[in-house]
């Protein structure tokens, strides 16, 4: 099995019908799916490639040689009681927000990621837009909800990098997991693997695809499509060679916006009552995913159920 591969371009081309299914089907049933000729341009992702990698090595890796991930992997290793190092990943994690502080001693990095950003951002609307018209909803509807009455919605990015890994088998890249927001864009490594989504109880590899933007979506998207879009578990190994790099943005509700089914979804009043899914505010969500993140996803949406 591998994860579908689209042609984002042929949405606006003869085969567009064709694309619509093949998006419909990638949020359905795999809950990730790869776009090409997504209309960013190569020389962008090229200096983004560039950019990142040479912040890594003048900015990062040092931090990283002295970080608690590598002292436990050392510790656990010379313990050798067959114990693995739990509780933490095998990362390294460089978040960008438009009001954080962003590295500076890398030529480029901070015009580069913002102009990738911009584009990315771009994207991100418009394969919401496809799934708006997928789920029979009006254009905007997501947008519109995850933006919430008075603020715009978050916009971040997480530039990681998954460093060589003397003991891979004893430690997790980045722990199973589904993730909280809305859609994810990630621009992932196109020679060092690692990242696996899980499906029919097998995980499967997202292969790496040159240039290719892989698309997920998180639990905000699950709610609001009454559950035709699942979200997905995924993890990364850890490898004992190759630097992998991952740069994921992530398109999430404000804190402020309220969540729920789309009512267009919600078959009839009876269900209305007694829906999986809760009507709630993104704040109270992210407050139960920070302490149950890497836990079963279901009783995140009964616990903020009852807040």
């Amino acid at each position: 099995m591998a994860i579908p591969v689209i042609d984002f371009s042929k949405l606006s081309g003869e085969e567009r019908a064709k694309t619509m299914a093949e998006i419909a089907n990638g949020c359905e049933e795999w809950g990730f799916f790869q776009l090409v000729n997504h209309g960013i341009s190569e020389e962008l992702l090229e200096r983004v490639k560039k950019v990142c990698s040479e912040c890594y090595k003048m900015e990062r890796e040092e931090n990283f040689k002295n970080s608690t991930p590598v002292k436990l992997l050392k510790e656990i290793a010379e313990k050798k009681n067959g114990n693995n190092v739990e509780n933490v990943d095998w990362e390294d994690v460089l978040t960008l927000l438009d009001n954080s502080q962003w590295p500076s001693q890398t030529p480029g990095f901070k015009e580069t990621m913002a102009e990738y950003r911009a584009e990315l951002k771009k994207l991100a609307i418009k394969v919401m837009e496809v799934m708006e018209e997928n789920l029979g909803l009006p254009k905007g509807y997501i947008k519109k909800a995850f933006d919430g009455e008075e603020d715009s919605a978050f916009f971040g990015t997480k530039v990681s990098h998954y460093p060589p890994c003397p003991q891979p088998e004893l430690v997790n890249g980045l722990r199973a997991h589904t993730d909280a927001g809305g859609v994810i864009l990630l621009f992932q490594d196109d020679k060092v693997g690692g990242l696996q989504i899980l499906k029919e109880g097998q995980w499967i590899d997202v292969q790496p695809v040159p240039n290719a933007i892989v698309i997920n979506t998180g639990d905000q998207v699950e709610v609001l499509s009454n559950g035709r879009y699942k979200s997905v578990w995924h993890r990364v190994l850890a490898t004992p060679d190759g630097n992998r790099r991952s740069v994921a943005s992530f398109y999430n509700p404000s804190l402020k916006a309220t969540i729920s089914p789309a009512p267009q979804l919600v078959e009839n009043l009876k269900q209305e009552v007694d829906r999986t899914y809760p009507k709630f505010v993104f704040a109270d969500y992210m407050s139960v995913y920070a302490e149950q993140k890497f836990l079963p996803k279901e009783p995140r949406f009964q616990a903020v159920r009852a807040m």
